[in-house]
């Protein structure tokens, strides 16, 4: 057996036919249904029956062997995958959860994504969000992975309320559903205010400072960047950063040409910086106008992502920090696009965007 557990697929045998009818006699459906051909293997199956989880309560989560049998569902937001787990349904491994998230996580010998996140029960909220990375640290937030939270709740019959409330490692956050024939579309979260003092984000500089924002900060003077590099012409490094909280911490950085960053260097070595104590997520943000950024983004515990959620509404509010871009933006990340805003009235960011379910299936939990 795999070490890190495997999706199971069950294929009926086919029973031996011999005297069919005289074993049956009476039930003649039984015996037409039993004599009919074994389905060959190089046969295109037939498309699968899908069964609703409501209805098909769990009465018994462990296979013929004894082997504990989870359930999970593959979802994406803008490129952003989890693997998801109804916890209210769900047996789970409580006592080593960041095992599971790196088995599940694991692209190679597992499911395959950017982490675990478990739907809980809340007592304060519709649901409550657990997430954990793919190295298996736990995160406070996930603005791509909350939207898709807020799908399969509404879409499994959790809560079909238009409006939900789900809790995080960050707080209670609001979300308005966009429902189209019954199901999630798009989703609009309302993600707080952004976090700009150090302390709170976090960021400990080894010197004192007298700044109460890391706005447009030099980043050579607490982070060595040695003697100027090829990559940093290549891509029109701006050389400073700003320093912003969505309920987990974010470093923006500006470059003329994104797609030039050599991301998967400069990603850890930024992540893992010890002015970041609780490390960083960092990116690479290009302006293509005063509504319109480009940024690639390397998540704390992940590596490169297709999209973060949280750090498109840092993005958002860094630029009306630095006098780049208007409080409304449209921001383009590899796996899709996201609409921001920062309001004015209530000083909260709003992020839009897509929830998508891909699949679901089982997971031998060993």
């Amino acid at each position: 057996m795999n070490p890190l557990g495997s999706g199971i697929v069950r294929e009926e045998t086919a029973l031996v036919k011999r005297n069919t009818a005289g074993w049956l006699g009476h039930n003649a459906a039984v015996a037409q249904k039993l004599q009919e051909p074994a389905r060959r293997y190089d046969q295109t199956p037939a498309i699968p029956t899908v069964i609703h989880p409501r209805d098909q309560p769990r009465t018994n989560p462990y296979d013929d062997h004894g082997v504990n049998i989870m359930r999970f569902t593959k979802m994406q937001g803008a490129g952003n995958d989890y693997v998801y787990v109804n916890a209210f349904e769900e047996a789970l491994p409580e006592d080593d959860l960041p095992k599971l998230a790196r088995q599940i996580s694991d692209r190679h010998f597992g499911v395959g994504g950017d982490g675990l996140i478990l739907i809980r029960p809340s007592r304060i909220a519709d649901a409550r969000m657990q997430m954990f990375n793919a190295d298996g640290s736990e995160s406070e937030m996930c603005g791509n992975g909350i939207r898709c939270v807020a799908k399969y709740v509404h879409d499994h019959g959790l809560c079909t309320k238009k409006t939900l409330r789900i809790e995080t490692g960050a707080g209670i956050l609001s979300l308005e559903l966009e429902v189209a024939d019954g199901l999630v579309r798009r989703v609009r979260v309302d993600m707080g205010e952004p976090v700009l003092e150090p302390a709170r984000i976090p960021v400990e500089f080894p010197r004192p400072f007298d700044e109460n924002r890391i706005i447009d900060f030099p980043i050579d003077e607490y982070i060595p960047l040695g003697e100027p590099a090829r990559w940093m012409e290549d891509c029109g490094f701006d050389g400073r950063m700003t320093c912003v909280s969505m309920g987990n911490p974010h470093m923006i950085i500006y470059c003329r040409y994104v797609n030039s960053v050599p991301l998967e260097l400069l990603g850890p070595f930024f992540e893992r910086q010890p002015v970041f104590p609780n490390r960083i997520n960092v990116h690479f943000v290009e302006v293509n106008s005063s509504a319109e950024l480009t940024m690639r983004t390397w998540e704390r515990g992940t590596g490169i992502t297709l999209a973060c959620g949280t750090g498109a509404c840092a993005a958002c509010a860094a630029g009306v920090l630095t006098g780049r871009t208007e409080r409304n933006v449209l921001i383009h990340l590899p796996g899709g696009d996201l609409q921001l805003e920062w309001s004015k009235t209530d000083n909260h960011v709003f992020m839009t965007g897509p929830a998508e379910e891909v699949f679901s299936g089982e997971w031998n939990a060993v």
